[in-house]
């Protein structure tokens, strides 16, 4: 499939729950909030489906209600009913034109935090639970790499036992095994895609806030930490943009940021720039669109 041109942030906590989003163009401009789009939510995931389009699902209050984005842009109202109800965890697109949504948890007197996946058609139908991919865990990250092929990596798997293991996911969604050592264990991290097929996962919480990256090659090697990559911050999100190019956006640091951070297509990640929207963390971004 084509790569998406334009991107969409949407949802988290800008100190109460939020449904607003911000579209992003092809050149990278985020665009001022558009309110009243489902029901809002932070700790959510989304992902491209259907070469063009995106969905939000899951989410704070432990929802299992997802929200389908056109090609144009416009957030669905919400559709419920799939799949366990979680948050903090973790989406992508896979197979060309489909996606999955992977791990989380839920807080009930102590975390419960789960393994399961549950895959999207092209048509944004999610299907049930398939437990059993590889370590359980929440505030995970996950992206694409190679065209049509996924991983999830890093999170926190129960108290502060931070991870760096990575789950790479085939063309036809399957997960794989553990793999370790992907650079330093953190949680509440980003990522987002570049140069066609490669990917970069950005950011996050260690015990404290990063702004370290690493970068992820077309045959789903993740490469060692590069430090000093724009403000240190913690439940941000991240998108492919303009066919070739990512962006990284809001978050916490010491208090919710609306900064953004473009990656130019052979993985450098700007400086900081301010001011896109309302600052908010736990929020969740996709690709969508093929026309720039």
């Amino acid at each position: 499939a084509p790569n998406t041109q334009r991107a969409i942030f949407a949802y988290g906590n800008s100190g109460s729950v939020t449904n607003i989003s911000n579209l992003v163009n092809s050149s990278g401009v985020v665009a001022a909030d558009v309110s009243g789009v489902g029901t809002a939510r932070a700790g959510l995931a989304a992902a491209t489906y259907g070469g063009d389009k995106a969905i939000f699902a899951f989410g704070s209050g432990y929802s299992n209600l997802s929200n389908l984005v056109t090609n144009q842009g416009v957030v669905g109202s919400d559709q419920t009913g799939v799949g366990t109800a979680r948050d903090y965890l973790a989406a992508t697109s896979y197979g060309g034109d489909k996606a999955i949504f992977g791990y989380g948890n839920i807080y009930s007197g102590g975390y419960v935090i789960y393994s399961l996946k549950n895959l999207v058609s092209n048509q944004g139908v999610v299907a049930t639970d398939v437990t059993g991919v590889g370590t359980a865990r929440r505030e995970l990250s996950a992206t694409t790499y190679g065209g049509d092929k996924g991983m999830f990596a890093y999170g926190n798997s129960g108290g502060a036992t931070y991870v760096s293991l990575k789950n790479l996911i085939s063309n036809t969604g399957v997960v794989a095994a553990d793999v370790s050592g992907v650079g330093t264990a953190r949680s509440l991290l980003a990522a987002a895609t570049y140069g066609e097929d490669k990917s970069i996962f950005a950011y996050g919480y260690t015990g404290s806030n990063v702004s370290m990256s690493n970068l992820v090659s077309n045959s789903g090697v993740v490469a060692a930490d590069v430090t000093g990559v724009g403000t240190a911050r913690r439940a941000s999100s991240g998108s492919g943009y303009g066919g070739d190019k990512g962006v990284f956006a809001y978050g916490y640091s010491s208090a919710n940021v609306s900064l953004k951070n473009l990656v130019n297509n052979s993985g450098v990640i700007a400086a900081d720039v301010t001011g896109v929207g309302t600052a908010r963390n736990g929020v969740a971004a996709a690709g969508y669109s093929t026309s720039a």
